[in-house]
């Protein structure tokens, strides 16, 4: 939790005052906030208020970061005046930038090609700059396949990648069903491709439709 109080000051002007307690709120939560090991540069950019904004002076103005708001990437950080003869309370524009190692595309790659190390080069990109974290561990994308048309120049994230199919939709699959004291085979047609981790529906033999997992073999693993 950031803590706001722990800055709070008396602002005579706001016009001027604001910016530079906005700053220094924003450098002391960063520094305190853990990264998770990464090793990310941080960049801190504070916007203004509208300029039509009249402000009355505060004896204590109080930053805090809005509910549902994070530090990263185009944010908001809220000030608001708690001892004061006019109590107010504004929204300063604020961007976080976190700049760290990625892999970005060499070339433009189509949708349902699968990676290889060749397709990327290691570079420092604003991992704030989209919601999806980057993928800075090669081993986690090299083998995956594209699930959109990516282009040359953007760094790996989580939402550009999926597992690789491990069978078609049609395609005949063993079915493993496994409970207490019992182990049963068979197989099935598969209503959908299937990836691993993946639930699909299986069209047994029966005509009966069942719902399993995708293991790493291509098998499902059922519940009967």
């Amino acid at each position: 939790m950031y803590g706001g109080p722990l800055l709070a000051q008396a602002v005579t002007d706001p016009a001027a005052d604001l910016g530079p307690l906005t700053q220094r709120w924003l450098d002391n939560a960063l520094a305190s906030s853990p990264s998770g090991g990464l090793p990310l540069r941080m960049e801190v950019s504070v916007g203004t208020l509208d300029s039509r904004l009249r402000l009355a002076p505060c004896a204590r103005v109080e930053p805090y970061l809005p509910a549902g708001s994070r530090l990263w990437g185009r944010t908001r950080l809220g000030l608001r005046c708690v001892e004061g003869a006019t109590a107010w309370n504004v929204f300063l524009p604020v961007t976080i930038k976190a700049f760290g190692p990625a892999w970005v595309l060499n070339n433009n790659v189509t949708t349902g090609t699968v990676l290889t190390a060749a397709d990327a080069s290691e570079s420092e990109v604003d991992w704030a700059a989209e919601v999806a974290p980057v993928i800075a561990n090669p081993e986690q994308w090299v083998g995956q396949v594209a699930s959109r048309q990516l282009m040359a120049g953007q760094a790996v994230r989580q939402s550009m990648v999926r597992a690789p199919s491990v069978f078609r939709a049609g395609a005949q699959v063993r079915v493993v069903a496994q409970g207490p004291g019992y182990s049963v085979t068979s197989s099935g047609q598969a209503m959908s491709n299937g990836t691993v981790g993946q639930t699909v529906r299986i069209r047994m033999s029966n005509g009966r439709l069942i719902s399993g997992i995708v293991n790493e073999d291509g098998t499902i693993a059922a519940s009967l």
